[in-house]
């Protein structure tokens, strides 16, 4: 079984000959080994460094083996734990193995034995490499391919995305509901050096007080009624990558101050515990809310609120960008004719009028809803106004208030609703052209009208 380059083994030992002796066996086949002769150093060694697997003595003067394992479950979620245990301590290596260990080795050891676990453990973590890595290029959501737009909002915002990906810093993305900013965290994390360690993503506003420190930092058994065993955070599951915060403006001032202690110290405290764990972590967050408000609410910690924002990034609502909307129409009907196995045609100029027309105030996640629902409901191949839903069926439905163009931006497509269809129509074309660069071919294409009609209105509208 082929040993990938890169495995990199803590041996931890109290016996310094008897862990000399496993990191030859093991170097000779292609492994890199580093050893700590007792427990206390192994565990600083596995907050501070990054393992794939560890080969751990049960029984130490210091710290045991069972209280490796937890560490390197909770510091190193990918990383694999063989415990080497004597006769007498059989039935705890049998505890380890359920509560995570990958295998156990008896003494005295087999050499050939230890290299045939070693192999087997270190193709359990390649395979999870590879599973990784390909889930990131089938899922075309990752990437700055998949902030879709070509307005000069989101250039900007693309722009600003590739000189921060690379970074380390803590990000703030602000934005309406809907306007896509886990898309734009998941685009950050798999541009950064990060890519290949885990991306975690948590509502704030989805849990109360005591499930969402829990779901953030982890527990101990025993910390609260329910807490039957321990348990790892989301802090410790991304260590190495990258925590998505989302509704952070929600979260709970107690639970701020903890959030606080982790952006200026790496270190994390389970509920329950009173030890201090490190993580490597960076944080993402993202909100709806104007925090600087919330901040003199008395609901948000200044502090906090300048430790999140060392960057931010504002998402404009979809209808300040409205020039993006054909390019997500056409983006949206191919994702979801491939998803429904439905061959979509085209879009009727008549539905895309109406498209074009709405106030979206859902933004690009209401769009993509309504794109997803005409295609499944579509029974001809060509998506129209009767595939509609209700919602944008009324003349009231473009805004709440039933006035879509007094709610509008200025310029905006949305602002023309009331207007003359000749009025629409004109704008209509000019940004197709504009969002095309001038080729006719593809914007006669994406209007669903002829070459030679749309040559026509070119004409008529002297464009």
């Amino acid at each position: 079984m082929a040993v990938p380059a890169d495995i990199r083994v803590l041996i931890v030992d109290n016996d310094a000959a008897h862990a000399s002796v496993v990191a030859e066996s093991l170097e000779r086949v292609g492994y890199g080994c580093t050893t700590a002769t007792s427990g206390s150093e192994g565990a600083r060694l596995i907050s501070r460094e990054s393992f794939d697997l560890v080969i751990t003595d049960l029984v130490m003067n210091d710290v045991g083996g069972l209280e490796i394992l937890n560490l390197a479950r909770q510091s190193l979620p990918d990383c694999e734990v063989v415990l080497v245990t004597g006769h007498g301590t059989i039935p705890s290596a049998v505890e380890a193995m359920q509560q995570g260990a990958f295998n156990y080795l008896q003494k005295p050891l087999d050499l050939k034995q230890l290299r045939i676990v070693a192999a087997k453990a270190a193709e359990a973590v390649r395979l999870r490499r590879a599973n990784v890595e390909l889930n990131r290029r089938l899922d075309e959501k990752f990437g700055f391919e998949g902030v879709i737009g070509s307005s000069p909002q989101m250039n900007s915002v693309i722009d600003r995305l590739k000189r921060i990906a690379p970074t380390d810093a803590s990000v703030l993305i602000q934005g309406e509901t809907g306007t896509g900013k886990e898309l734009v965290a998941q685009a950050i994390h798999q541009n950064s050096p990060r890519k290949n360690k885990p991306f975690v993503a948590l509502n704030c506003a989805a849990l109360s007080e005591n499930i969402l420190e829990s779901e953030l930092f982890g527990h101990v058994k025993g910390a609260f009624t329910d807490a039957s065993t321990d348990r790892v955070g989301k802090f410790a599951y991304a260590h190495g990558g990258t925590m998505f915060l989302d509704e952070v403006g929600d979260m709970p001032m107690a639970t701020q101050i903890k959030l606080l202690r982790v952006l200026e110290n790496g270190e994390i405290t389970r509920v329950g515990s009173n030890e201090q764990t490190k993580v490597n972590v960076r944080v993402l967050s993202a909100t709806n809310r104007n925090l600087e408000e919330s901040i003199a609410a008395g609901t948000f910690r200044s502090d906090l609120y300048h430790r999140l924002k060392v960057v931010t990034i504002s998402l404009p609502p979809l209808r300040e960008r409205s020039q993006d909307i054909p390019l997500l129409i056409e983006h949206f009907i191919r994702q979801f004719a491939k998803r429904h196995h439905k061959t979509i045609k085209s879009m009727s100029p008549a539905a895309r009028m109406r498209l074009m027309g709405y106030a979206w105030p859902g933004n690009v996640r209401q769009l993509r809803n309504v794109i997803e629902s005409m295609v499944v409901v579509d029974f001809d191949g060509m998506l129209d106004v009767d595939d509609l839903p209700t919602e944008l069926l009324g003349d009231s439905s473009a805004t709440v208030g039933g006035n879509p163009a007094a709610d509008a931006a200025p310029g905006s497509l949305a602002g023309l609703i009331g207007r003359p269809l000749t009025d629409v129509e004109r704008l209509f074309i000019t940004e197709t052209l504009a969002f095309t660069g001038g080729n006719r071919e593809q914007a006669s294409q994406m209007l669903g009208i002829g070459e030679r009609t749309l040559y026509r209105k070119i004409k008529e509208y002297g464009l």
